[in-house]
C-alpha cells in the first residue's frame, strides 16, 4: 500500500480524544516468524536456505519433486512468506511460493485465501497462480498455518489495462454462483480479518450483511470513533435502498458473480517471463460485479486509480442499469472495502475517506 497517516483515536470516560497522527508505510520484510519445525529432506537430500521447510509441507508437493532451497521472500504484514526452489520429476525447474502464519487468525486468514484462490482457478486458471494446498505445520506452540501455491516472479510494470480487464470481464462473465446466492461457503479474509460472506439470496441483504460486519469489527478493533456509526446506519437506512433497490426493478436482476474482493495495486502483477498479468491474494466471494471495480477509487490506489481502468472495464462489461446510479453505486460499495480495512489497519485514515 501507499504510505497513509493513521490516526489513533484513545477512549476517555467522556468519549473519544482526538489521538496522535502517525505515518503508515508498507512493511519492508514479512512480520511473521519463520515457524520453528523439524527441517525435512526433499527425497533423503537436505535443503538449502533460510525458510526451514516442515515434512508436512515437503510431501505436498507433487509426486518426484527435488526442493534444492527454501529462502524468505517479499513482504506481509501479517504473514511470514517463502521462495521454494525445485525441479520436477523430469528435470525442470520448478518454482513454488510458501506462506506461513500463526493461531486462529492465520488460520482463517490461510483457508480463506486457499479456497479463494481455488475458485478463481477453477473459473479463470490463466489469472491466479495455481493453488496446491493449506494446512497445519508440525508446530504446537504457537499453531502454525500454510498455503502453497505456484510462485510467479512479477516485474515492476505497470499492468497493462487491455489485459487487466478482458481477463477480469472474462471471469466475471463466466462465474457461476453454485448456490445462485450472493457469499461464499466460508468467510474469506481481506486483509486479515474476516468479511461476513454467508450465502444471501438478496443483493440489498448481502451488502448490508457485509457492511454490518466491517462496522461490528471497526467498533470492537479501534472504538468509537466521530459519528461513524450513526453514518453507517443511516447508510444503511436511507442510502442503500436508493441506490441499490433499483438493480432489481422493473423485471432486473442482480447475477452474482465471482470476484477477486480485495483487487487493489499490491495484489496485481505481471509475469515477468510471459508478460501475463496474474492476481493474488484473494478474498473471493460472489457479489454485484461493480463491487470489484469499487475498490480502485480508494487512496491507497496509485495505479489502478487511473480512469484508463475504470473506463477499459466498463467498456467491455457495461455498466448495470439504471446506468445513471452507477457513480452512486460504485461510491458507496466502495464505503465497505474502506469500513473494512479501517478495521485491519488499527483506524487509519481510512476513516478519514
Amino acid at each position: 500500500m501507499a504510505d497513509l497517516v493513521l490516526r489513533k483515536s484513545t477512549m476517555t470516560e467522556k468519549g473519544i480524544k482526538d489521538a496522535v497522527t502517525e505515518t503508515w508505510t508498507p512493511p519492508t520484510v514479512s512480520a511473521g516468524k519463520v515457524p520453528q519445525v523439524i527441517p525435512g529432506r526433499s527425497n533423503n537430500q537436505d535443503i538449502e536456505g533460510d525458510f526451514p521447510l516442515d515434512q508436512i509441507v515437503i510431501d505436498q508437493l507433487p509426486p518426484g519433486t527435488q526442493i534444492h532451497s527454501s529462502d524468505r521472500y517479499g513482504a506481509s504484514a501479517w504473514t511470514v512468506t517463502a521462495r521454494i526452489t525445485a525441479t520436477d520429476a523430469d528435470g525442470e525447474p520448478r518454482f513454488y511460493f510458501l506462506k506461513c502464519a500463526e493461531e486462529d487468525q492465520g488460520k482463517a486468514m490461510l483457508e480463506g485465501e486457499f479456497n479463494s484462490m481455488c475458485e478463481l482457478y477453477k473459473t479463470a486458471p490463466k489469472f491466479v497462480p495455481k493453488p496446491y494446498t493449506w494446512g497445519k505445520l508440525n508446530v504446537s506452540n504457537p499453531d502454525t498455518y500454510f498455503f502453497l501455491c505456484d510462485f510467479v516472479e512479477m516485474t515492476n510494470q505497470n499492468p497493462d489495462p487491455d489485459q487487466l480487464c478482458t481477463k477480469l470481464v472474462e471471469m466475471h462473465q463466466a462465474s457461476v454462483s453454485p448456490t445462485g446466492m450472493f457469499g461464499f461457503h466460508i468467510n474469506t479474509c481481506q486483509g486479515n480479518l474476516a468479511q461476513q460472506t454467508s450465502w444471501n439470496p438478496s443483493w440489498v441483504d448481502y451488502y448490508v450483511q457485509l457492511v454490518r460486519g466491517a462496522m461490528r469489527m471497526n467498533a470492537e478493533i479501534n472504538g468509537k470513533w466521530k459519528n461513524l456509526e450513526q453514518c453507517v446506519d443511516r447508510l444503511i437506512s436511507d442510502v442503500v435502498p436508493q441506490v441499490l433497490l433499483p438493480l432489481e426493478s422493473e423485471g432486473r436482476t442482480v447475477k452474482p458473480c465471482l470476484i477477486h474482493g480485495d483487487l487493489w495495486d499490491g495484489n496485481i502483477g505481471t509475469d515477468f517471463a510471459t508478460g501475463e498479468i496474474y492476481v493474488f491474494d484473494a478474498s473471493v466471494h460472489y457479489a454485484h460485479y461493480e463491487m470489484e471495480i469499487a475498490i480502485w477509487r480508494g487512496k491507497v490506489n496509485k495505479v489502478v486509480s487511473s480512469k484508463v481502468y475504470l473506463n477499459n472495464y466498463l467498456s467491455r462489461m457495461g455498466i448495470s442499469e439504471p446506468t445513471e446510479q452507477f457513480d452512486d453505486r460504485n461510491r458507496m460499495y466502495s464505503v465497505y472495502h474502506t469500513l473494512h480495512a479501517s478495521a485491519c489497519h488499527n483506524g487509519s485514515s481510512f476513516r478519514e475517506e
